[in-house]
């Protein structure tokens, strides 16, 4: 068993803890809410003036509006929220850490207040430690991984250079095709479902293209695979004017990354994951190098929303003062900062170590059941998102839905290429890279198995296993 537990520590492991306390936003007795004036009213009030108050309708005849009878038709939801438990052991999301939750309760602060920068700063701070990097060039996209994935294509590639994109999945071919809507010259480097690229296979494909991007996905979960990044592959990139751009999404906090010492320049991933946070966050990393292209760039970026230059100025990425680009998702944010604390409080050496036990003890089970995996090689098998090949003459669907209504277990099948050949089991998150979480998960397949007469769950255990 690999143990990352004797990883070196260096000037950035102080920066592992942002704040050792819970997030704490007091609630003045100020801002405990009056009782509003009748819906009815419109009151307005000027300095010097008498109060003014008019009916909606006869300002609505003065703007010349025709009002209509309101139609209750569609006067849904009603009453609270009902949320179902599901132990969340797909490909992500995962289960929320209860402090990530209770920090997304806090109240809203204004995404250009001073409280709120400082939380801001402490994200920043956190993901320096997460991608084990010094570069002070990190931030969160608001949005998702996707959202992360188009930020680093569109301030990177410009219209007519080359980007080679390994493609062993479904986010290559995502990548690809962004890339070809930003004109940029796609070259794909392929291989087979559930196999990776060597480093020699990528030096050689950099020396001869000597591309703008090389982009690879480090944890491709739609085939369960896990593409080794060292090597001197950063060193080969940078020697051919490259920029080495990682997809992490899947991967970030369960294996091991560093930015820095392979040669990075640019990293997305997402919030949902081994993070346990909610979806709508991408970490985002970028090398000197790559802000030297963002700032050097013959056109602006082809978006907007999603202008690395202006998103900079609202994190202070190149001066102390913030400028206004976007209202960034404060709750998701308090939430994304709870959960790089509780990185920091446990640290990524025995985070890393903890997945890789989880992952073990999946593949001892499903072992013993007589399952498969998709990934052969085992160097080639990621830790995180597990596939497993789906035995001939067995309902794959049938048993992630017994799996589902008995146990309340998510178990996910294939994607893109390994649609309808595997299922895909997530080791991933301070809740889900768990040993009772993963217990659960080999007694749901045995249940399953047994249900449809597989001959490795003939001994399958009468009654369930809780958590």
């Amino acid at each position: 068993q690999i143990s990352f537990l004797n990883t070196p520590k260096d000037s950035l492991q102080a920066r592992q803890n942002p704040l050792s306390e819970p997030l704490h936003l007091p609630v003045p007795a100020s801002c405990v809410p009056r009782r509003s004036a009748p819906s009815n009213k419109l009151a307005a009030a000027s300095a010097g003036s008498k109060d003014i108050t008019m009916s909606v309708s006869e300002l609505a005849n003065k703007r010349h509006e025709e009002l209509a009878d309101v139609s209750n038709k569609h006067q849904t939801p009603q009453g609270p929220i009902q949320v179902p438990f599901r132990l969340l052991m797909g490909p992500g999301p995962t289960n929320a850490h209860p402090r990530i939750l209770t920090a997304q309760a806090l109240p809203l602060l204004g995404h250009m207040h001073p409280p709120f920068i400082k939380i801001m700063d402490e994200i920043k701070e956190g993901l320096r430690y997460m991608f084990q990097t010094e570069s002070p060039y990190t931030l969160m996209i608001s949005g998702t991984g996707h959202a992360g994935m188009e930020a680093a294509v569109a301030n990177l590639l410009e219209p007519g250079e080359k980007i080679i994109v390994g493609v062993n999945g479904i986010w290559g071919e995502r990548v690809s095709d962004l890339a070809e809507r930003y004109r940029g010259d796609v070259i794909q480097l392929k291989t087979a479902p559930g196999g990776t690229f060597s480093i020699d296979e990528l030096k050689a494909a950099v020396a001869e293209h000597k591309p703008a991007i090389l982009f690879l996905v480090q944890g491709e979960s739609s085939t369960g695979t896990h593409q080794a990044l060292g090597g001197g592959l950063g060193e080969a990139c940078h020697a051919a004017g490259t920029l080495l751009v990682v997809d992490t999404v899947a991967s970030l906090g369960g294996v091991p990354l560093f930015a820095d010492k392979w040669g990075i320049d640019c990293i997305y991933s997402g919030s949902q994951k081994c993070l346990s946070g909610p979806p709508g966050a991408a970490p985002f990393y970028m090398s000197q190098r790559a802000v030297d292209k963002l700032k050097s760039r013959k056109t602006k970026p082809a978006t907007y929303n999603l202008d690395l230059n202006l998103i900079a100025d609202y994190w202070g990425w190149f001066k102390p003062q913030r400028s206004y680009h976007h209202t960034g998702v404060v709750s998701t944010f308090y939430a994304m900062r709870e959960a790089l604390a509780i990185v920091g409080d446990e640290g990524l050496s025995a985070m890393w170590d903890r997945h890789l036990a989880a992952h073990e003890q999946l593949w001892q089970g499903l072992t013993e059941l007589g399952l498969e995996p998709y990934v052969t090689n085992l160097t080639d098998r990621l830790v995180t998102v597990n596939t497993i090949k789906v035995p001939e003459g067995v309902d794959w669907a049938a048993v992630s839905a017994d799996a589902m209504s008995e146990y309340s277990v998510e178990i996910a099948g294939g994607l893109g290429p390994s649609a309808g050949k595997v299922w895909r089991i997530g080791i991933m998150g301070a809740m889900n890279a768990r040993p009772n979480a993963v217990q659960q998960v080999i007694q749901a397949f045995r249940y399953a198995l047994a249900k449809q007469g597989w001959k490795g769950a003939a001994k399958a255990a009468n009654g369930k296993t809780e958590l």
